[in-house]
């Protein structure tokens, strides 16, 4: 098992609130976002991600991401309305400890794309936007809004990033999934699960006015030390609440339990292939 990919985690102590936002997003830090470790790789390899680079994060998350890129020596700036994820981002990216010097080239913002705008710098040469589409009814058209804001801080010809679920044939992930759908059925929530289509990502970026130029997919599989960090690290995406209001989270955490067992290993860790896609578009 990828150690990377695997760690133990200890279970939270205590009852949680249906929806502790913080516990959520430590596990999306702590077990989650690293899932989406070889898709960054190949983003930032195949676009020479390194110090003339200057990055917009949309979406950043706990920060991952703009970690990696900023290893490369690019200037990141990262956005986010979650500002239990933003939190964990400033961990990584910005650590308040005695002797560490602050970095000019990275910057954290909570809240919109406009927000990020500095008077008299130049512009982005990418934008990001890693949090994969195509999985949630209507999250197209959330990231739509997004890029209208962060194009006009772009460098003309600069290149966007758009991410999505592959085919679901190709996602050992799809076959839990689908346990948010079934429990959401009674409510026909807009922010339930759906599978991933063709076009997904170029739809988006037609919506926005941008230009496709290439595409790639990447193998992102799922593996966590048990079912109990699966099924954590599942919820942290907030793909199963729709699942959560139209049920509650004990019967959401049984059903999930289920779905997993054909994917445990006789060691306890779980493991699903996954294959996501990505699209670079250029702005106008």
């Amino acid at each position: 098992m990828t150690p990377t990919l695997v760690r133990q985690h200890l279970p939270h102590a205590g009852a949680v609130p249906r929806v502790d936002l913080r516990a959520r997003a430590r596990d999306w830090s702590e077990i989650q976002e690293r899932m989406l470790v070889p898709l960054y790789e190949a983003v930032y390899e195949r676009l020479d991600v390194g110090p003339a680079t200057r990055l917009l994060g949309l979406g950043c998350g706990s920060g991952l991401s703009l970690l990696m890129a900023a290893a490369r020596g690019a200037a990141v700036t990262g956005v986010d309305v979650s500002p239990e994820r933003m939190a964990l981002a400033r961990e990584r990216l910005l650590p308040e400890t005695p002797g560490t010097r602050a970095r000019p080239d990275i910057r954290l913002v909570d809240g919109s794309p406009q927000d990020t705008a500095v008077p008299g710098a130049s512009g982005y040469t990418l934008v990001t936007a890693f949090e994969p589409i195509g999985c949630l009814a209507g999250d197209s058209e959330g990231l739509g809004g997004l890029l209208a804001e962060a194009a006009p801080l772009a460098r003309r010809g600069a290149a966007v990033v758009l991410a999505g679920w592959g085919p679901p044939e190709r996602c050992a992930t799809a076959s839990v999934m689908r346990v948010a759908t079934k429990l959401a059925e009674p409510l026909r929530h807009s922010g339930s699960w759906r599978p991933a289509r063709r076009d997904d990502l170029e739809d988006v970026a037609q919506r926005a006015g941008l230009k496709p130029d290439g595409s790639g997919r990447v193998a992102c599989p799922f593996g966590y030390a048990d079912v109990d960090s699966a099924v954590r690290g599942l919820k942290s995406t907030g793909l199963f609440d729709a699942a959560m209001t139209a049920t509650d989270q004990v019967q959401v955490d049984k059903e999930l339990t289920e779905a997993l067992h054909p994917h445990q290993r006789q060691d306890g860790t779980v493991w699903m292939p996954n294959v996501f896609r990505y699209l670079i578009a250029r702005t106008p």
